[in-house]
């Protein structure tokens, strides 16, 4: 059942991200997202834990941001290769930048769970950096709502 479930996502996904730019932009992301998730397994002071699951709560409300802001821009500008279309350079940015931010986010929840004793500030560190993965998809809509005046897109 899985080996299917995975097929139709698959199929789905080229259908609605294309197979090029803004699919790997999404897929960054979700491997981001993963990996954070998996750094949680491993944290064994509850009270960090509380605090890392919290933020990954707050990550994980951006998966489907991230999706819809690919699919537009795949609407928009169809990409099967690497070449970043003009108008949406900056959309890519952001979303370049978010996925780099989240994998930081979650080097940083590494560091916390390897840590030696308490920590005095908590995961105050990953919220910061999670913070800014969240501007940083904010700011991927907002480019993406204000392309509107450039080159038409293909229709």
């Amino acid at each position: 059942m899985g080996f299917f479930s995975t097929a139709r996502q698959g199929r789905r996904d080229d259908a609605e991200l294309g197979n090029g730019l803004w699919r790997r932009a999404h897929d960054r992301f979700n491997r981001g997202l993963d990996r954070y998730h998996q750094v949680l397994e491993g944290v064994e002071d509850e009270a960090l834990y509380a605090e890392l699951v919290d933020i990954a709560d707050q990550l994980s409300a951006l998966g489907p941001r991230v999706r819809e802001i690919c699919m537009e821009a795949q609407r928009r500008f169809p990409s099967n290769g690497l070449n970043i279309p003009g108008p949406l350079a900056g959309v890519h940015r952001a979303l370049s930048t978010a996925g780099n931010s989240l994998a930081m986010t979650a080097e940083a929840a590494a560091m916390l769970r390897l840590a030696v004793g308490p920590v005095p500030v908590g995961a105050a560190s990953v919220r910061r950096r999670a913070e800014s993965v969240l501007d940083q998809v904010s700011d991927a809509e907002r480019r993406l709502a204000e392309e509107t005046g450039g080159a038409a897109a293909p229709g």
